[in-house]
């Protein structure tokens, strides 16, 4: 609660600190949103009148009133997100809605590989303005791997200077945009929505041109997904200041352009082709070589937020049971940030490639935007129950729905149509992450249906029996289990057979240790049932931002239960016991294998044969449970997956008489 207290609290340091890690995607997105949307196209004034108010009523519908005003209101416990919506929402047990979290997590992702590129890309083109057959590839790439190459060790000593550095960015946006609005007042008409409607209606292409117009509100749902880092009255009070700063930046960029409708933003110099970038064109020429540099530093930090979003979506996905276990590192203490190599590098050599495919940043604005509107159409599903959920008055819910349903299929089916230009890339990316999702979430409940669950009552006199059993040798002092039973009185028919039948193992206390993802992101609790003294199960309830580390919570518990007299802590072996030696642990990780004799239906098959795969080159169970190797035993089991086996018709033959 204390965490929670101190990101709500507004003081300048707060609000500072939120200008550097929520505002990076949507802040640069006027580096490129003018550039795409006027670089092919003869520039005249009711062009560049219905743009810009398309624009800013965007940022005003989808940015203000959908993510800022009413989906910041749907945190849980301080934190935000589309994984962190499903699991409040989850709570109506309407199963399908998986669905939209899937789509909408999977299209956040594929966000990841474009956004690094084109921010970067969008300010070291400035260059160009100066040598303009100047190839920024090199230095994009660059940028891309010292940026990547520097997560592991966090950002808490750079990201000092995220907040100052973008609070300069917004000045200067701000800045630029209004000596261009005194020197064209004509420009605000632009606030008037009727220019809006005018581009949509009368021009030939105006209705395409939202797919352009979305790129600047792309970064609206990074901005949900950072509510645990700064609150939502930080995020409320400094979204006022970028949104004047924005709007003014897109206004002066308007401006420049009326002022200048027989410029050609698309030229050729020495035969090599350059879309002149209105963000740079309006500023004083002087201040051009400053706002490149400044512009370059605000594209990192957009990257930056956009790898650290990342790695929070891949760590909840996998809590969720929607994404395969992979190493996850602690880089600093600060709360919240993590570091997860796979993806790290994964996304690294994603970005490269899609630079070196689009080469220019005119060219993938084409891949921009289409995975966004699909996960913000996601969210806009998920948001309605969540209304339903907190029983919102129903003329509220209806016009949401209403509003944004047109508003939002208006964007999707605008960016389809940049499908055949670069959207399928993003869409291929978004569909690689969709499908590892799906894969693991469905292997594994195909999993656990065929798992046979038994009464642990029923076995309890047998076990404890071989517990006292001395004609067997000793297995371990303590043997622990890791359970999926969510029946408290339950366990899985493997783990009996590891105890009795696979060999018979001998312990003082046998450990049935359970772990349960619950809804809010940072709870950390245990319950206990004793079916004796020697047969315990813990049950842990840890948040899904809190990695499941078994052994050091295994180990408090083992600590709560001594101090309260509960369990005795000190060897059973007499020497070891005399001289205060705590006892000694064993875990046994057991590893279902499915039988290829069994009966599947194909897609059952399918699926469990890609599981099989992804699971071979994801994390191990011990490691991703922070277990030591060393006191970690490794078994196999058979998974039954039919329950009704065919009977074998082997049948014994007389004896032959001699």
């Amino acid at each position: 609660m204390e965490a929670k207290h101190s990101v709500n609290k507004v003081t300048a340091g707060a609000l500072l600190i939120t200008l550097g890690i929520i505002y990076g995607d949507i802040g640069t997105s006027p580096l490129y949103v003018m550039k795409a949307i006027f670089g092919n196209s003869p520039i005249n004034s009711n062009l560049v009148l219905g743009a810009v108010s398309c624009v800013l009523w965007t940022l005003t519908l989808q940015t203000s009133i959908k993510y800022v005003w009413l989906t910041l209101q749907a945190d849980n416990k301080g934190e935000g997100g589309i994984f962190s919506l499903y699991t409040l929402v989850k709570k109506l047990k309407k199963k399908w809605l998986i669905v939209p979290a899937l789509i909408g997590g999977s299209a956040m992702l594929a966000d990841g590989f474009i956004t690094p590129p084109i921010s970067i890309s969008s300010a070291l083109e400035g260059i160009k303005i100066y040598y303009p057959d100047l190839q920024t590839i090199p230095f994009v790439i660059g940028i891309i791997l010292v940026l990547f190459f520097f997560q592991s060790y966090g950002t808490k000593t750079i990201g000092k200077f995220f907040g100052p550095i973008m609070l300069i960015w917004f000045l200067m946006l701000g800045g630029v945009g209004l000596l261009q609005i005194t020197e064209v007042p004509e420009i605000l008409k632009a606030v008037n929505p009727y220019y809006a409607y005018l581009l949509l209606t009368e021009h030939p292409e105006g209705f395409y041109v939202l797919g352009f117009v979305f790129l600047c509100t792309t970064g609206a749902e990074a901005l949900y997904s950072d509510l645990g880092h700064c609150g939502i009255k930080n995020i409320r009070i400094s979204w006022m200041f970028v949104k004047t700063t924005l709007a003014l930046n897109y206004l002066g960029q308007g401006a420049f352009l009326l002022s200048h409708t027989n410029i050609q933003l698309k030229t050729f110099d020495n035969g090599i082709e350059f879309i002149q970038n209105p963000f740079y064109l309006m500023m004083p020429e002087w201040f051009i070589p400053i706002g490149i540099v400044i512009a370059t530093l605000a594209a990192v930090i957009a990257a930056q937020a956009l790898i650290t979003g990342s790695f929070t979506m891949i760590n909840e996905a996998m809590r969720l049971n929607l994404w395969p276990r992979v190493l996850v590192k602690y880089p600093s203490i600060i709360k919240g940030q993590l570091y997860i190599p796979s993806t790290n590098w994964i996304l690294c050599i994603g970005c490269i490639l899609v630079v070196l495919y689009f080469k220019e940043s005119s060219n993938m604005e084409a891949a921009y935007g289409l995975a966004i509107i699909m996960c913000m159409m996601a969210t806009s599903i998920l948001l309605t129950y969540y209304m339903i959920l907190k029983r919102f008055n129903k003329l509220i819910i209806l016009a949401f729905v209403l509003v944004y349903s047109i508003l939002e299929v208006s964007f999707f089916i605008a960016n389809i149509d940049k499908f055949h230009h670069g959207g399928y890339v993003s869409l291929i990316v978004a569909g690689a992450i969709a499908f590892v999702m799906t894969i693991w979430f469905l292997g594994k409940r195909i999993r656990k249906n065929y798992t046979e669950f038994v009464r642990l009552e029923d076995y309890t006199t047998v076990i404890e029996d071989l517990s006292n059993d001395e004609s067997i040798p000793q297995y371990a002092n303590n043997l622990i289990y890791l359970t999926n039973a969510h029946n408290k009185n339950e366990i899985e028919s493997k783990v009996i057979y590891s105890i009795l039948y696979k060999r018979p193992k001998r312990a003082d206390v046998y450990w049935m240790l359970h772990v349960n993802v619950i809804d809010e992101p940072y709870g950390m609790e245990y319950q206990i049932k004793k079916f004796s003294d020697k047969i315990i199960r813990v049950d842990f309830y840890l948040g899904f931002r809190i990695a499941p580390k078994i052994s050091p919570l295994f180990k408090k518990v083992l600590e709560d239960l001594s101090m309260c007299g509960e369990f005795n802590r000190l060897s059973t072996y007499h020497s070891l016991r005399k001289n205060q030696i705590t006892a000694d642990h064993k875990y046994i990780i057991i590893e279902k294998v499915v039988s290829f004799d069994n009966d599947l239906p194909w897609y059952e098959k399918f699926i469990l044969d890609c599981y099989a795969f992804i699971r071979r080159r994801s994390l191990s169970e011990e490691k991703a449970f922070g277990l030591d190797n060393s006191s970690v035993k490794i078994e196999y089991y058979p998974l039954l997956l039919n329950k009704n086996p065919l009977d074998i018709p082997l049948k014994r033959r007389a004896d032959k008489k001699e």
